[in-house]
């Protein structure tokens, strides 16, 4: 009956939950912190903004500062430095500038990034993969147990190999 839930285009709303709104017409100075909580700002911020959820800069929201967040999804206009470990969105009417690092960025056509624009780099732990050669790539073991000579798997090695004729240099 609502659509709610249904998102298409430019009206994405983010997944997740907000629990703070920073009201349209409001001014705030300072630093918050909205933890695992999501935030949208419809009003004025000036200063830090540190979450480990989704932060939403609606379309009349602004904010000059910095935002560190998991995510961040702008409609509205931010000035600053950003560091946006998860995926920065910015929708039709955003407007994002300054120094920007981020997990992935989305823009939808309209959107504006003014500044520099890093991608962080998640070095994932990687166990060593132990060297096995090739079969035709092995060393032949050159001495047996009784410290004979052998040639690995056919037995003891000759100690004169003979030239076949075929071999000769010169001939032709």
């Amino acid at each position: 009956m609502f659509n709610r839930g249904k998102l298409t285009g430019s009206s994405r709303l983010p997944a997740d939950p907000t629990h703070s709104i920073l009201g349209e017409g409001t001014h705030w100075q300072g630093e918050i912190n909205a933890g695992a909580n999501g935030l949208r700002v419809e009003g004025m911020m000036e200063g830090t903004i540190l979450s480990e959820g989704q932060v939403v800069v609606a379309p009349t929201g602004t904010v000059k500062g910095t935002i560190q967040a998991k995510h961040l999804t702008v409609l509205g206009r931010v000035e600053g430095v950003f560091k946006i470990s998860g995926r920065l969105e910015i929708l039709k009417t955003g407007w994002v500038e300054g120094q920007v690092e981020m997990g992935s960025l989305m823009v939808d056509e309209g959107g504006v990034l003014i500044g520099t624009c890093q991608q962080m780099v998640v070095l994932k732990q990687v166990e060593p993969v132990p060297f096995v050669p090739r079969k035709d790539e092995r060393l032949p073991e050159r001495f047996g147990a009784a410290g004979t000579i052998s040639s690995g798997t056919h037995g003891p090695v000759p100690e004169f190999l003979p030239v076949g004729r075929g071999f000769d240099r010169g001939k032709g």
